[in-house]
């Protein structure tokens, strides 16, 4: 059965998708049979990975409605191990139509629970806000995945976030636990990257994952050519460094 790995920080521009996007794809190269899975409106997991959404019949707002199973919606990548469930805009509809329904947190785990034994790992990549969405995330995963940008305010929020997850764990999903907080776009000619980067281990000490993802000009282009890292520039330090990041997860959680 799939390890479900939910990548969340309500802070936009923190690396979620850059994170999914590449770090799905690394464990795919691996030869682990991976899932990514799209739980943003604004679909740039979908965009990224080449995905043309204006081809698509139905999108994981269609999953999550009940409206289709979760294997109508699968997308096939061009690295064979690896599969999207593809988001649109609509998306966005899902909170207002859902809103008054009963066990509306659980529609994503319902939508991915009849798949789960035909991967090995599934990646939500979330909205960056803490809404019904990043809800319905945190409780289909195992586990939680915090992207910490190593700027000025990187962790003002976070203790929101944490919050958020405790309630989740206290209802929700009791077993959902850290995988661990990745340290993003670090620049290593600033005091200030490293400071913050010293802030977050003497605070969250093991919990931060070993690996650092730099900040890397063709990191922040792969998107735009519709292609992760790791596939855009195999040789780059963002795309050396995703693979880092899927070997330390693998070692942490290999069953």
């Amino acid at each position: 059965m799939a390890k479900v790995i939910c990548i969340a920080n309500q802070k936009g521009g923190v690396g979620k998708t850059t994170t999914a996007i590449n770090l799905s794809t690394a464990l795919a190269i691996f030869e682990k049979k991976t899932l990514l899975v799209d739980c943003d409106p604004q679909a740039n997991a979908t965009t990224g990975m080449g995905v043309e959404k204006s081809k698509l019949q139905k999108t994981l707002y269609h999953g999550m409605l009940g409206q289709v199973d979760a294997k109508q919606i699968l997308v096939d990548y061009k690295v064979a191990t690896l599969k999207i469930l593809p988001s649109r805009v609509e998306l966005i509809g899902f909170e207002v139509e859902m809103m008054s329904q009963p066990g509306r947190e659980m529609a994503l785990r319902r939508l991915l629970d009849p798949i789960r034994d035909e991967f090995e790992y599934i990646l939500i990549d979330c909205p960056p806000s803490l809404s019904l969405l990043t809800v319905n995330a945190m409780t289909a995963a195992d586990t939680l995945l915090i992207p910490l940008q190593c700027e000025f305010y990187a962790l003002e929020g976070l203790s929101q976030l944490m919050q958020t997850y405790q309630r989740i764990r206290s209802g929700l999903n009791p077993g959902l636990q850290i995988a661990g907080i990745l340290l993003t776009m670090f620049d290593r000619r600033t005091n200030l990257s490293q400071q913050v980067a010293d802030n977050a281990i003497g605070y969250f000490k093991d919990m931060v994952f070993k690996t650092v993802i730099p900040r890397n000009v063709r990191l922040g282009e792969s998107p735009s050519f519709g292609k992760p890292i790791l596939l855009y520039d195999a040789t780059s330090t963002g795309s050396k460094s995703y693979f880092a990041l899927a070997k330390e997860i693998l070692n942490n959680h290999e069953y």
